[in-house]
């Protein structure tokens, strides 16, 4: 928060207005999956000195009161006729005064977790407010973990880790591929995840055509690659990797690409130290899959990781985004092969002074080969 605040002073901002879960959380450790509900709206006021004001519906007081957060103001909620709006600008207005400089996240990844009709009146009843973007405060903030943060996620890899080394338990030819999607997110739970609100995968012959697809009851066949790449949460942080299986013996142009993808992981933490940007671990990992392949239409080869599966820098030729210590990144490469089969591979990275860590287990180059 303090680091926060450093920003906001140096932006020439009276606070900062924050209405979505990760922000919300970061700052008081308001942690609960009540946010699948959209029909409330929570709001925390950070001001550029003192303690954070949270402004949330009275369902929430409790496990508000759980957090270090001491100034609570609740509403009954919902209230189709003033759900909140009233009281979060008495809180503005008290808080920070009428003449306020208020900023909002408005950058990359933000979004306002409130009606709009709400919005206009909120600032229509504080009309010499002047909201404005909070200067890209929080997004940077966020990017530098502490080690807290850091052990985190260090500990949501390793269940993950565990769980994908289980796969030969559950994958096999002859299996359906949604029966393992199911029963992965099984092993993950069995392993210490609290949730695994992200899986993606696919299974096809000699590599696959998207990620993003859901699993169908297509069984897994002999000369399949299976992939599954899993964004389990322990603790509100998030892991993302993920690990290639073949089913049966791979094909020679399998084994070449898998091999190409872990090469590229390399090349892209030689490149990951502070100082270095993101878009320098785009090339160091292009230049790595253009060797007679090319890169996948993904549109970038990793990014930042933390309270989100996918939070701050994109590892893209265009994001110049300077690498720092305690930045915590995906590096995730991938090929289209010559059918238009792709493969994918990831890992997750700290930045460190001295280079990058491992935070996940790395794979080795082979592919790991199921049971046919």
């Amino acid at each position: 928060m303090a680091r926060a605040q450093q920003g906001m002073v140096g932006a020439g901002l009276d606070a900062v207005l924050l209405t979505t879960e990760a922000d919300i959380r970061y700052v008081t450790g308001f942690l609960t999956r009540f946010w699948e509900s959209p029909t409330r709206p929570w709001y925390v006021l950070l001001p550029s000195a003192g303690p954070p004001v949270a402004v949330i519906p009275a369902i929430g007081a409790a496990l508000m009161e759980r957090t270090w957060v001491s100034d609570i103001r609740t509403w009954n909620a919902p209230d189709p006729e003033d759900d909140g709006v009233s009281l979060l600008a008495d809180t503005i207005r008290s808080v920070v005064g009428s003449s306020a400089r208020l900023g909002v996240p408005m950058t990359l990844e933000s979004h306002l977790r409130m009606p709009l009709s709400d919005w206009h009146r909120l600032q229509a009843m504080v009309p010499s407010v002047d909201f404005t973007d909070d200067a890209d405060t929080m997004r940077r903030t966020r990017m530098v973990k502490s080690e807290a943060e850091i052990a985190k996620v260090r500990h949501a890899c390793a269940i993950a880790g565990r769980a994908f080394d289980r796969v030969p338990e559950i994958a096999r030819a002859g299996v359906p591929l949604d029966r393992v999607f199911r029963q992965f997110q099984s092993l993950c739970l069995d392993e210490g995840a609290d949730w695994v609100p992200y899986l993606a995968g696919a299974a096809d012959r000699a590599g696959y055509h998207d990620v993003i697809s859901p699993a169908d009851d297509r069984p897994l066949a002999n000369g399949d690659v299976l992939m599954l790449d899993t964004g389990l949460i322990w603790d509100g942080y998030f892991c993302d990797f993920d690990r290639n299986f073949a089913v049966g013996k791979p094909l020679a142009h399998v084994t070449s690409a898998h091999a190409r993808l872990i090469e590229a992981v390399r090349a892209g933490m030689d490149m990951a130290r502070p100082g270095a940007t993101a878009s320098d671990l785009f090339h160091a990992m292009d230049r790595v899959l253009g060797d007679g392949e090319r890169s996948t239409d993904a549109g970038r080869l990793g990014h930042g990781l933390g309270l989100q599966l996918t939070e701050g820098l994109s590892l893209i030729a265009k994001d110049h985004t300077v690498l720092q210590a305690g930045m915590i990144i995906t590096l995730e490469p991938g090929i289209t092969l010559a059918d238009g089969r792709i493969l994918v591979h990831e890992e997750d990275i700290v930045i460190r002074d001295g280079g990058a860590e491992f935070l996940s287990p790395p794979a080795s180059g082979d592919i790991v080969v199921l049971g046919g």
